[in-house]
């Protein structure tokens, strides 16, 4: 397989299908992922498939909660499938028994079943279409009550309320924060329309944000989930725009002459980094979120592309071929432009598309191995590598916000499916339709209750 680097304009329709999955340059990559996208129904439910799990799982009973068998949905099932997702935790079948309540909870029988936590609860008709769930974790070994919530919701968000139940039994049972709550973006395209789809991190409630005939790639989440930054091809050139996803209001806030592209946010949601073409090569700039305030970052005879900020925003990370193949780089975020930065990757002669873990002590990326186009890991101190997936294209690696799993684009079968792979690589998620094919994702931030 060639690099992109080494492509000519016109022999981009020959390697469109090698050269698909990696977002380099950013002119041309931009055209090698908007023609890659397939055919797909623009409000399919996304299917989820888990492989794999950990050697020392968890094992949990989860009671179905009193009187849910009266609702639309049940709340225990949505529990249920998140935590079996993580590949952290085995469910313990309750074999009939339901207690409701602490002083129902016979624990020599939850002892017998090897379950180590149990989970109990109730839902009660408030008023209208108002209902109260309960819920209870329970400490099997200690016979105590670890954790619990009583909360007041509508029928229509008793799959919110069940994914932030399976948050707090997650933190409660492993010290970590859940992700149950966020939500993904992607994209996805139907005949000759693009859609930028959001939906809830299991798949469900997926909603088009926009839909036009005219590719869109890149999508980014602001810090505060409110807003989606990408990139539209609309006027037949890559604009960046940033939408709020509540209004559907949006703006253009890069236009400027050439390509405007990988947008990506600062950690305060103040100003984003994008990648222009204005003033000769790709190069990457900072720019106020309103779009004023334009202030060049790097300055190389290369192409400098897909740029993503440190936690503490101090940092970038980014790709460029200044060195000759395409690897991963670091700079600070100064108050002037810069030729200086730091090459971080060394193993192989290709490594793209970088992404800050939650805490800024490891990124994520694209490695070719092998022939593959690979997830990656590395550690920012010792720089140890560790390859997560064994694909043949994977592309657009996305960190949870906890930092446990990383969401991708791959092909499986000649088709273009999301994946998530476990930070250790022991756990495997497809996320797949039933026709058609999805790129581009994006991992939410933590809801604001976090």
């Amino acid at each position: 397989m060639n690099d992109c680097y080494n492509q000519q304009e016109n022999q981009l329709s020959n390697n469109l299908k090698n050269m698909s999955m990696h977002r380099f340059n950013s002119v041309r990559v931009f055209l090698f992922l908007c023609l890659v996208l397939l055919s797909m129904p623009l409000f399919a439910q996304l299917n989820i498939e888990i492989f794999g799990g950990g050697a020392a799982r968890i094992p949990v009973a989860i009671v179905p909660f009193a009187d849910e068998n009266r609702l639309q949905q049940s709340v225990t099932s949505v529990i249920s499938a998140d935590l079996q997702r993580t590949g952290l935790f085995r469910m313990v079948d309750p074999g009939g028994l339901s207690p409701h309540v602490p002083q129902d909870v016979v624990y020599a029988d939850w002892v017998s079943r090897g379950a180590n936590a149990l989970v109990i609860g109730r839902i009660a008709n408030v008023s209208g279409d108002q209902v109260e769930i309960q819920f209870r974790l329970m400490d099997v070994a200690k016979k105590s009550q670890l954790t619990g919530l009583a909360i007041t919701i509508p029928t229509t968000q008793l799959r919110t309320a069940a994914h932030r139940i399976a948050d707090i039994i997650y933190e409660a049972l492993t010290g970590d924060v859940g992700v149950f709550s966020t939500r993904i973006a992607y994209v996805l395209k139907r005949g000759n329309k693009y859609a930028l789809q959001v939906a809830d991190a299991d798949g469900y409630n997926a909603q088009s944000i926009i839909e036009y005939s005219e590719p869109i790639i890149s999508p980014a989440w602001s810090p505060d989930g409110n807003q989606l930054a990408y990139v539209s091809f609309e006027n037949k050139k890559p604009v960046v725009y940033v939408q709020t996803l509540a209004t559907r209001d949006r703006r253009a806030v890069a236009s400027f002459k050439g390509s405007n592209s990988a947008p990506t946010w600062s950690p305060d949601g103040k100003k984003l980094a994008v990648v222009l073409t204005e003033q000769g090569g790709s190069q990457i700039f900072l720019i106020n979120a309103d779009g004023s305030g334009l202030q060049r970052l790097s300055r190389s005879s290369g192409i400098d592309t897909e740029p993503n900020f440190s936690p503490d925003g101090r940092w970038i990370l980014f790709t460029s071929d200044r060195g000759g193949s395409p690897q991963i780089y670091r700079m600070p975020v100064a108050g002037t432009e810069s030729s200086a930065a730091e090459r971080v990757t060394f193993e192989g002669s290709y490594n793209v598309s970088p992404d800050f873990s939650q805490d800024g002590k490891s990124f994520t990326f694209i490695h070719r191995n092998n022939g593959q186009f690979n997830v990656a890991i590395q550690d920012m101190g010792s720089r140890q590598v560790q390859i997560l997936t064994n694909s043949k294209f994977d592309e657009s690696p996305s960190f949870a916000p906890n930092g446990k799993m990383i969401l991708y684009a791959t092909e499986i079968d000649g088709r273009g499916i999301l994946s998530a792979v476990s930070r250790d690589g022991q756990t495997r998620q497809h996320l797949t339709v039933q026709s058609g094919d999805i790129r581009e994702p994006a991992w939410g931030p933590l809801p604001k209750w976090k």
